[in-house]
């Protein structure tokens, strides 16, 4: 049985470093669904998520937390709903890699504003395109109306994706205590 106090989930395209993250704060061995990917087109990497990623992670307070990661392929968005029932928030990873990160940011506002207005935006790849602006999404969000966190970071590095979950926390705290 899982006892949890948390529930987050990480959400973003495939190779946007979701089970990365994960994995980077995992206390317990990751159960991960991944599989050969066969859509090349979207992305090179070897495998990809096609259920969900699960790990956990104490905090100092000895809370558990429960992290879990959606497939990024659209085809498996009918789980996302799912994934997300219970989350108190969600952290979106956008692969600044893309040439359409902007629309990236729009799609996973947009769906998963449908299940929670607590989001954290962590940028990933910024050393894939070192010549393409950063400023652009915290511009978005502005011309949006959007007030949601960004921070630009390093899924396989610990502390980054530790910030994201303490803001994210810190942001339920917040509004409801």
């Amino acid at each position: 049985m899982i006892m949890q106090k948390y529930k987050i989930v990480f959400a973003g395209s495939m190779g946007a470093g979701k089970t990365e993250a994960i994995k980077s704060l995992s206390e317990v061995p990751v159960l991960a669904t991944e599989v050969f990917n066969t859509d090349d087109q979207s992305h090179k990497k070897l495998n990809t998520t096609v259920g969900i990623d699960y790990g956990e992670v104490t905090l100092d307070d000895g809370s558990k937390v429960g992290l879990y990661g959606t497939p990024g392929q659209g085809r498996f968005d009918f789980m996302w709903g799912v994934i997300c029932k219970g989350a108190i928030g969600a952290i979106l990873l956008i692969d600044h890699s893309l040439d359409n990160s902007l629309d990236e940011l729009s799609y996973y506002i947009k769906t998963f504003k449908q299940y929670s207005d607590n989001i954290v935006i962590g940028i990933t790849h910024i050393d894939d395109d070192m010549n393409k602006s950063t400023h652009q999404y915290r511009q978005w969000l502005m011309d949006h109306r959007l007030d949601f966190p960004v921070f630009f970071m390093d899924a396989r590095q610990k502390s980054d994706v530790l910030l994201l979950l303490e803001t994210l926390i810190t942001s339920i705290e917040v509004k409801y205590l």
